[in-house]
């Protein structure tokens, strides 16, 4: 698959080395104007989890308590063609040892041409459609972000984006270019988005096609890669007070044990406002998933186990899991008991009311089951209940509080290793602080 790679590599840098300089707005000496920003983000989340994602067996019984902060510094810089970010970040527990992680989350700059086209290169946070697939990934502390250049070209009425990564652990050339235990997830990426929303309908549709590199698991003094690839859509028509939107995506090539993958999962979403006040959602999830454990060429996991060479078990790589599958995160934030990927279908109905214009209250149901037909486990995971109440008293400032209760069957007791006869809670406070230090304009 790396013929994928070398279209996509060329358009970018074409794109982006060809960019004509007439192209960048002009302005008279006197007319120029910079704008310079400091802000700040200051995240503080308090949790208490009893039941949900035990690090073993034995943790079932424990009562978790724990409080997470994230701070982040972010510096802006725009003129009329050239927009510049800078974000650093820190994440930790109250009372961590090591006092917790510090890494650079955002650093990239961009050029706008007047005709629309655009180049992006650096540290950036990649956000497209609802954000089940390529996602900012925000409640996890340490978020998502993709060192790349994006390159592309945009107007009222379309949006083409092409996007190219590629990761090493260092410039050292003893190691070649063998990826292992990096900061980022893949070795190399190259994909495609486009989006058309029409003028004068509320309607929009959107394709995207990801080509992933993974570094190959079967040799690890080799170079080799194995590439991946997905492909599908993002559908939304959103009138006055109702809107429906859809999604299908395919997943194929071949993973990082060199196995073959054939995997999908689509999902349709209902939204009704009767009023300002109130609003109605109600939606179908589905992910495709495997019968049997997948075991890798040369694997051996246990006896009477059947080994299959295709996986079909969808993954919804870099998308923002915590908004679709449940608040508890026991699916795609988490594994299945030794990485058994049965699938997941999700059924959800929820209702939002807001009283005043700073207050919202939320209510969601969801009943979770597994995708494929497994021998001895019937297909319902079980029930999850999640009421969240959210506060806005300035612009700047936001408070969330929240409790999901879940009642797992006798299948998320063997997949999950959660006890079905105890009751699986969970409670969170969120408070974000947005302050602006500085905003001069020269």
């Amino acid at each position: 698959m790396k013929c994928l790679l070398r279209p996509f590599i060329l358009a970018a840098l074409t794109l982006a080395l060809l960019m004509p300089a007439t192209a960048f707005a002009q302005e008279e000496e006197s007319e120029k104007l910079n704008t310079f920003t400091i802000d700040a983000e200051l995240l503080t989340r308090g949790e208490i989890r009893q039941g949900g994602l035990p690090d073993s067996e034995e943790d079932n019984d424990n009562k978790a308590q724990f409080i997470l902060e994230r701070t982040r510094l972010g510096l802006d810089f725009e003129r009329t063609f050239l927009k510049a970010h800078i974000t650093g970040q820190h994440s930790a527990v109250w009372g961590q040892a090591g006092k917790g992680s510090f890494n650079l989350y955002e650093a990239w700059a961009q050029l706008t041409a007047r005709n629309g086209l655009f180049a992006k290169i650096g540290r950036q946070v990649l956000s497209y459609d609802d954000e089940r697939i390529i996602g900012s990934n925000d409640w996890a502390m340490a978020a998502l972000s993709h060192d790349m250049l994006k390159v592309g070209f945009e107007n009222d009425q379309h949006k083409l984006h092409l996007m190219f990564a590629y990761n090493q652990n260092s410039e050292s050339v003893n190691g070649g270019s063998v990826y292992r235990d990096g900061d980022k997830p893949y070795k190399t990426m190259a994909n495609v988005w486009y989006h058309y929303q029409h003028p004068r309908v509320p309607f929009g549709a959107s394709l995207l096609f990801m080509n992933i590199g993974m570094q190959s698991e079967l040799d690890a003094y080799n170079n080799k890669s194995h590439y991946q690839q997905l492909i599908g859509t993002y559908l939304s028509y959103k009138p006055s007070n109702w809107s429906a939107e859809g999604s299908f995506y395919y997943q194929f090539g071949r993973n990082e044990y060199d196995m073959n993958i054939s995997a999908w999962m689509a999902s349709v979403k209902g939204t009704y406002s009767p009023s300002d006040q109130w609003m109605l959602t109600a939606g179908y999830d589905i992910l495709s998933g495997d019968e049997f454990f997948a075991v890798p060429p040369g694997g051996n996991i246990g006896l009477g186990l059947i080994q299959h060479k295709t996986i079909k078990g969808f993954s919804p790589v870099y998308g923002s899991h915590h908004k679709f599958y449940g608040a508890m995160d026991f699916f795609y934030l988490s594994t299945y008991y030794h990485g058994f990927t049965p699938g997941l279908q999700n059924y959800y109905a929820g209702v939002c009311y807001k009283p005043i214009s700073k207050v919202s209250l939320d209510a969601a149901y969801h009943y979770l089951a597994i995708a494929t037909n497994t021998d001895n486990l019937d297909k319902p995971l079980g029930h999850e209940l999640e009421l969240s109440v959210s506060y806005t008293p300035v612009k700047e400032v936001s408070l969330s509080l929240g409790y999901s209760y879940m009642h797992g069957s006798k299948t998320m007791e063997a997949l999950k290793r959660v006890d079905n006869k105890k009751n699986l809670h969970w409670a969170w406070l969120n408070i974000i602080v947005r302050p602006r230090f500085l905003q001069v304009k020269f």
